[in-house]
């Protein structure tokens, strides 16, 4: 099974890269909304480190947010708790798919965390500034200073796009991206054909 990890900037377009490829995705936001929606130990945990911000079940995206702005440590402690879970999340989904040809990791500290392994194939998604600010804005709960936080979470983007093997230029149309996508399934293709013969 060949693992590709999507790299990229908030609002890059990451997810909208890895749904064009046609393999299972795991998509490491979605899960966080579902652990938001549905799992009362995570919406415990949270109240516990954070009794002051969490008190309502489903977790109120809007709190999680205050607690955020309020002090940079307590996205820290956010992302401790909630991402043991999605890791767990995301073996389950592996040993699920573990006889498809290739799957997706859509996870926005893949690097950061370690979650990659060294053999991953690394995608960046690359975007210009002014797409990326426009996407944005457009997002629930849109705040300059939370995005800063958040990318402040992030190793640089010129390391990430270094570690990366290909990268996708996602600044419209979308039919370029999809033929990057093509290209680049076409390549693992024929490479994984030479190395079996």
């Amino acid at each position: 099974m060949i693992r590709i990890g999507i790299l990229g900037d908030l609002g890059s377009g990451k997810s909208f890269v890895a749904r064009n490829f046609g393999y299972p995705v795991f998509n490491a936001d979605d899960e966080v909304a579902k652990l938001y929606k549905k799992d009362k130990k995570i919406f415990y945990k949270l109240h516990k480190a954070l009794p002051k911000f969490i008190f309502s079940f489903p977790i109120n995206k809007n709190e999680i947010t205050k607690a955020i702005l309020a002090n940079k440590n307590n996205l820290k402690k956010i992302v401790k708790i909630v991402h043991f879970e999605v890791r767990k999340k995301m073996v389950f989904f592996l040993k699920r798919n573990n006889k498809k040809k290739i799957v997706i990791l859509d996870i926005p500290l893949l690097l950061e965390n370690k979650i990659n392994r060294e053999k991953d194939i690394l995608i960046f998604v690359n975007t210009r500034k002014n797409l990326i600010r426009k996407r944005l804005k457009k997002r629930l709960n849109s705040n300059k200073k939370l995005f800063s936080i958040l990318r402040n979470l992030q190793l640089p983007l010129d390391y990430k796009k270094r570690k990366s093997r290909f990268i996708i230029n996602n600044n419209l149309p979308k039919k370029s991206v999809r033929k990057d996508i093509r290209n680049i399934l076409n390549k693992l293709r024929n490479e994984r054909n030479n190395i079996r013969y």
